[in-house]
């Protein structure tokens, strides 16, 4: 009787050793999309992010479905793939007026690609299924193409081009998140989108007043997992066309948390930020995890 016992105490051991690293592993892989360091306010808010960037032009010739633009990218993939983000100018410009956004979120850990439209007097709707032509080539066919985890997408535009994101939104309800930046649609219900969305516009757009388009926008967002309305203190329609801290603090959080599934980002954006010299207002559904 004593051996037995001493047996089935020694197999008790040796099922708690071996459980325990299994257990252990289980918690490093709990969320294999993760990328970078933890974040910090300076980490988010800074200029470049922990990845060095490399980036690609893609040209009009070499393309159908949008009118080329450059892909940014992170230079290491000993972390793995990462998702990918398509950004659309707005109405008669071109790429570089969104072209801040391509190595500022490559360097958190994306693949991004700024995009030149068709025509520049592309409507919103044109413009949302050009990201998505963008989306699918930058997984499907581009050069980095080996770099991108084609299930982990998202789309973000100014202006006509927000108002494309939400269109793109619309029709692609699998993508991760999008982020229209003071953006300007006809449409004024998104009722159908099922899409995690941050809408930031700014006080004082005159082209796209907020009392007409991000406010009902973001209203109307019923079926949306989460969303966020983030409206710029003080800032005119083409603030997010330059280099804005705000605007990317935020973005990159929305898109950290949605796109990586990234829990270590939810703390800058739950609970919701105050007023500020930087932000006019905010309201969310405040995810947790």
């Amino acid at each position: 009787m004593r051996i037995r016992g001493i047996f089935c105490a020694l197999s008790t051991a040796a099922l708690l050793l071996v459980g325990a690293p299994a257990q252990a592993s289980t918690q490093v892989a709990a969320n294999p999309y993760e990328r970078g360091p933890a974040p910090t306010t300076s980490s988010i808010e800074a200029s470049r992010g922990p990845f060095a960037t490399a980036s690609v032009t893609v040209s009009r010739s070499s393309v159908s479905g949008f009118g080329g633009g450059t892909i940014y990218y992170p230079t290491s993939t000993a972390e793995g793939t990462f998702g990918a983000v398509a950004i659309s100018p707005g109405f008669t410009a071109p790429q570089s007026a969104v072209a801040w956004l391509g190595p500022r979120l490559a360097s958190q850990g994306f693949v991004v690609m700024t995009i030149d439209t068709l025509s520049t007097l592309d409507q919103p709707d044109s413009r949302g299924a050009q990201l998505l032509a963008a989306l699918d080539y930058v997984r499907n066919t581009s050069s980095v193409r080996s770099r991108v985890d084609g299930t982990r997408l998202g789309v973000m535009g100014h202006s006509m081009g927000g108002g494309g994101s939400l269109a793109a939104s619309r029709t692609r309800p699998a993508l991760q998140a999008a982020i229209p930046l003071t953006p300007w649609h006809g449409t004024k219900s998104w009722s159908t989108v099922r899409v995690p969305t941050m809408i930031i516009g700014a006080e004082n757009d005159s082209v796209a007043p907020v009392s007409s388009h991000s406010e009902p926008f973001y209203t109307s967002m019923s079926a949306a997992p989460e969303k966020a309305y983030l409206e710029l203190n003080n800032a005119s329609h083409s603030a997010p066309t330059s280099a804005n801290t705000t605007v990317a603090r935020f973005s990159i959080s929305w898109l950290k948390r949605f796109i990586d599934n990234d829990t270590r980002y939810e703390q800058f954006l739950c609970p919701p930020p105050s007023p500020s010299t930087q932000i006019q207002e905010y309201r969310d559904t405040c995810p947790h995890s």
